[in-house]
């Protein structure tokens, strides 16, 4: 079995920072993509950033020059530094992985969601 936890949530100002984490376990061979999502409320579930095998990252617009994904390949963990955080930017953060199995073959995993909140 694999699992994919999130952490790292919580509330903070506008302006501030935070730093999501994203880790897989379990039966995990080797992780090909990793991507956080977010959702806010009343709104489609929207793909905010990715970091491929090769190390390649791509960020929605909105997002751009204020977050940054990375990840550790020996920990099979994905990291979301957000800095510069605005009200928009509230929704719940979920972590996506793509993987490769123990077992063989590759399949997508979900974390269960970490709540973040910008308010003054």
């Amino acid at each position: 079995q694999v699992q994919v936890v999130e952490s790292g949530g919580g509330a903070v100002q506008p302006g501030g920072s935070l730093r999501l984490s994203c880790a897989a376990s379990g039966s995990v061979s080797s992780i090909v993509t990793m991507g956080w999502h977010r959702q806010a409320p009343g709104k489609q579930r929207e793909l905010v950033a990715t970091i491929r095998s090769g190390g390649s990252t791509s960020y929605v617009d909105s997002v751009k020059g204020r977050f940054t994904i990375s990840r550790d390949n020996a920990k099979n963990t994905a990291y979301l530094q957000m800095n510069s955080l605005k009200p928009e930017d509230t929704a719940v953060y979920y972590c996506n992985s793509v993987l490769l199995t123990t077992s063989g073959y590759v399949a997508s995993y979900w974390g269960q969601g970490t709540q973040v909140t910008v308010s003054s």
